[in-house]
């Protein structure tokens, strides 16, 4: 059974440190997503349908709404993993480098001596919970950039051409965008969405998928994790409840959703953020 052993919250968006012994469902989040071995059995993590190894020398680095899950060795083989969720507002702020986003050259980072350094010390801050925040945020900039800097060594334009690309989104996805969160809650039809978007639902996937880089699905499996997360971190309701105006049947319903996009059952994740604040 995965494990959670230590979450953090913060301006940064999350880090969490992860003992993963289960195939997880393909799923993408709206930060930058990297993920560091730190001990027990080498995995894989898949990115856009193609695998990638995780293990002492080489990390992942995972861009925003990218398609990923992990994969470990074998069933019931555990790997501990340093997972961090940087929001890419601020990275930009952390990096002081207003021109660059938290878009990856490459799904694979090497795993050089310094990067080393600053996963061992980010994890003993993350499992000690007793490092100071500004020295903690210190050192997720520090990693972050050095990931980020490593996955683009070898590429050219340092992100510029993926920057552009990625920049502008059609009106209507992004009619779609904020139908999607208004509507959270409630049983969402993507025929309906489509239509309200103006565009037919072939049109609407294809369209989605090349603007987003996702199908709308898993987007929206996505905005439910991120709400569950924040209601979770806050303490102030119950999981039943949370899983509820989420739009679940039934509190087991939420669970098995938030286990395969999220790792740990919802009421797991709760103690582990809890238990850091406190």
């Amino acid at each position: 059974m995965s494990v959670a052993h230590a979450v953090a919250h913060g301006a940064f968006g999350r880090a969490c440190l992860y003992e993963l012994d289960r195939i997880m469902v393909p799923h993408a989040h709206r930060e930058g997503h990297i993920v560091f071995h730190v001990s027990g059995a080498p995995a894989q993590v898949v990115i856009d349908g193609r695998a990638f190894p995780l293990n002492p020398l080489e990390g992942n680095a995972i861009s925003p709404w990218q398609p990923h899950y992990f994969a470990p060795a074998a069933r019931g083989v555990p790997t501990l993993a340093l997972v961090l969720y940087i929001r890419p507002g601020w990275f930009v702020e952390a990096s002081g480098q207003a021109s660059e986003i938290l878009r990856f050259g490459c799904p694979v980072l090497a795993v050089d001596t310094h990067i080393r350094g600053l996963v061992q010390d980010t994890v003993r801050m993350l499992s000690s919970h007793c490092g100071d925040h500004a020295a903690f945020e210190d050192r997720l900039g520090a990693l972050t950039q050095a990931a980020f800097d490593q996955t683009w060594q070898w590429q050219a334009g340092s992100g510029r051409g993926e920057r552009e690309r990625f920049g502008f989104r059609d009106f209507r996805i992004r009619r779609a965008i904020n139908l999607f969160n208004e509507t959270l809650g409630e049983p969402i039809d993507l025929g309906t969405i489509s239509r309200e978007a103006g565009l037919s639902r072939p049109h609407f996937f294809k369209l989605f998928r090349e603007q987003m880089g996702l199908p709308p699905t898993l987007y929206l499996n996505a905005l439910r994790m991120e709400r569950a997360i924040e209601r979770l971190a806050r303490g102030e309701e119950t999981v039943s409840e949370i899983g509820l105006d989420l739009g679940f049947a039934t509190p087991a319903s939420f669970s098995r959703f938030f286990i395969a996009n999220g790792v740990v059952p919802p009421s797991a994740y709760r103690r582990s953020v809890l238990g850091a604040v406190h």
